[in-house]
């Protein structure tokens, strides 16, 4: 250690001592100025601390990044354990290139890495080329922004060992990140994702090909229209009308969308739609996005559209893509009101799924000994489709009435529907999705897609407008048929180490002194992930073994004369807050009384989550 290191160094304890940082941002801090592998960070991590810039030094040491349900996730920065920068990529890289040998027992293999428009998303994945090419993998490396879903595609396309994809999917511009995927071209799931983690925490002198010699070598292959005309096939492949008459606007978002959703559709033959031309431009800082938050979950970004495109030109329906283009939303105008109402992604995973199995069960079934698209083959009770346990139950439902299975006791995170495509069979595979907007329909890939899911609203959307309805007016059709279903979620953020406890605090009060009566609903039940048991509630004691998942989760069940009532609660695994999701289930068929079975449910579930809100509150304010 150097004496000017070792001054450093005292400075950083003085500054844990007098309470300015905590105690693990001082561990992590001194780690970083003491191994010789991150010297070369040293120079930066002196200027703040020199500067007195604690909060900088506790922004980049507070922890060290984790993988979460999409990877390696957060804020970058130019050094720092707890951000996204060059060390944090590369060890994530000879983590994953290290864990991969290690438990394959080849020294060689081949890997597949892409990127969005996110700043330094470029730089990142070739410097995560390089490290793979010096861990002796071939790497293809897509020549400019793609999507995750043809990343996925890629990986097993060219039946890559691993890869990655550079992005943070709908985060603050601020961020970056690092999802690692696995030959079947899913992202990395148990026992890999501990093995990788603590390859990538055991990583230190990380090695590195100079990018130009490896492409020169071979060791890296840039890879770009051959990979994206065989992903469009097989989107293609997919369609189920050829109903092409339907006029809307679609928006990337200021990310890769136009690169597979709006090529999709030009290719598909949808003339009508057009791109938001404010929104196209691929940058990483999402410039005429509200608030430069890209994320199509927040209704938001639908108002610029609305106000300058579809109210000007009359257009009903808008689709929007996340920066990665994984995840697509729909906003569509109201036959009735004329307002554009946003379609949540529940929504959106039902009328898919109902819009799948219509079209499939009027398929032919296909004649023996001959050689199709089984996608379009006749359904039988053999097929199923995937959900999630946070997800809605109006698709399950509907699937059932159809006399498909349901997979649907799924943690969040689409690796899991992935990993249960392999489990289940995906050549009886009709459709997979998650409440967050993620769609999946084929067997080509093993992530949710944008373009999925866009191909099947927008053929649905054209089939309904030849006889004057809307999305909206098909989701009213499905509740009259099976009742009216209403999800919605709330997240309560805490940043930092305190809030990270505040958030581990509440998830304790939950599990082990949980409220019996919330917004007038009594709670019967709770359905620990984590403990593997169900607990009757008031009283909280055990009544049943609950079987897999393994999570940190918590599923509440109550009971009202209006609907069934329940809610889950989680920490995210890649933002600092806890997510909330509620659930009003009917008792029955609306029939006829679609909007009275509404708004006695909308009532009952805007009471049931003031009361969790009232309940949460004091427990995750901070002191």
């Amino acid at each position: 250690m150097s004496e000017s290191n070792a001054d450093l160094i005292a400075l950083v304890e003085a500054a844990v001592s007098s309470g300015t940082i905590q105690a693990e941002t001082g561990r992590l801090a001194t780690k970083w100025l003491t191994e010789p592998h991150f010297a070369e960070f040293v120079p930066a991590i002196r200027a703040d601390i020199q500067a007195a810039n604690w909060e900088q030094i506790e922004v980049c040491f507070w922890e060290e990044i984790p993988f979460g349900t999409g990877g390696r996730r957060g804020p970058m920065s130019e050094y720092g354990s707890a951000t996204i920068n060059e060390r944090t990529i590369a060890e994530s890289a000879n983590g994953l290139a290290a864990y991969f040998k290690s438990s394959s027992g080849k020294s060689k293999g081949s890997a597949a890495v892409s990127h969005d428009s996110r700043n330094r998303s470029r730089e990142f994945a070739e410097l995560t080329a390089r490290v793979f090419a010096a861990n002796g993998l071939k790497v293809y490396l897509f020549e400019a922004i793609r999507s995750t879903p043809e990343l996925s595609f890629a990986v097993r396309h060219l039946m890559c060992d691993v890869g990655v994809m550079i992005s943070a999917s709908h985060n603050p511009p601020a961020d970056n990140g690092f999802k690692a995927y696995w030959s079947t071209g899913g992202q990395v799931v148990p026992p890999h994702d501990k093995g990788i983690v603590a390859a990538v925490y055991d990583s230190k002198k990380i090695p590195k090909a100079n990018l130009d010699e490896a492409i020169a070598g071979g060791q890296i292959e840039i890879i770009g229209e051959d990979i994206d005309r065989a992903y469009l096939d097989a989107l293609l492949r997919i369609s189920l009308t050829d109903q092409r008459e339907l006029k809307a606007i679609f928006s990337p978002l200021h990310g890769v969308g136009e690169t597979s959703v709006f090529r999709l559709f030009q290719e598909a033959g949808f003339d009508g739609i057009s791109i938001f031309e404010p929104h196209r431009e691929p940058h990483g800082d999402f410039p005429n996005v509200p608030n430069h938050l890209p994320n199509p979950e927040n209704t938001a970004v639908f108002q610029p559209i609305i106000e300058q495109d579809a109210k000007p030109n009359d257009v009903g329906l808008i689709l929007a893509s996340d920066p990665d283009a994984d995840r697509i939303a729909v906003c569509v105008r109201c036959s009735k009101t004329g307002e554009y109402l946003p379609v949540s992604g529940n929504q959106a995973g039902a009328l898919i799924t109902d819009y799948i199995i219509q079209k499939r069960s009027a398929a032919r079934p296909p004649i023996d000994g001959a050689q199709g698209n089984t996608f379009t083959s006749h359904l039988t009770s053999d097929h199923y489709i995937i959900t999630t346990l946070v997800s809605t139950g109006l698709a399950g439902t509907i699937a059932k009435a159809n006399g498909l299975k349901v997979v649907d006791n799924l943690l969040v995170g689409f690796k899991w529907i992935g990993l249960a495509m392999d489990e289940h069979g995906p050549e009886k595979f009709v459709f997979g999705f998650e409440e967050s907007l993620g769609y999946l329909a084929g067997d080509f890939a093993r992530d949710k897609d944008a373009a999925v899911g866009a191909l099947y609203l927008a053929e649905l959307a054209a089939e309904l407008a030849q006889d004057g309805r809307t999305l909206l007016d098909r989701l009213d059709e499905l509740y009259s048929e099976h009742g009216y279903f209403n999800e919605r979620q709330r997240s309560d953020y805490a940043y930092g180490p305190t809030g990270k406890e505040l958030i581990t605090g509440l998830m304790a009060k939950l599990r082990h002194e949980p409220p019996a009566v919330l917004g007038g609903v009594t709670l019967s039940r709770v359905d620990d992930y984590q403990a593997h048991e169900t607990r009757k509630l008031p009283g909280n004691s055990k009544t049943e073994d609950l079987p897999q998942p393994q999570g940190n989760l918590l599923i509440f069940h109550g009971e009202h004369e209006d609907c069934r009532i329940r809610f889950a609660a989680r920490p995210s695994g890649t933002e600092p807050k806890i997510k909330f999701y509620l659930f009003a289930e009917p008792h029955g068929p609306a029939g006829d009384d679609v909007e009275g079975q509404k708004s006695r449910t909308n009532a009952r579930v805007d009471e049931f989550e003031k009361g969790l809100a009232d309940w949460v509150g004091p427990l995750l304010a901070a002191d």
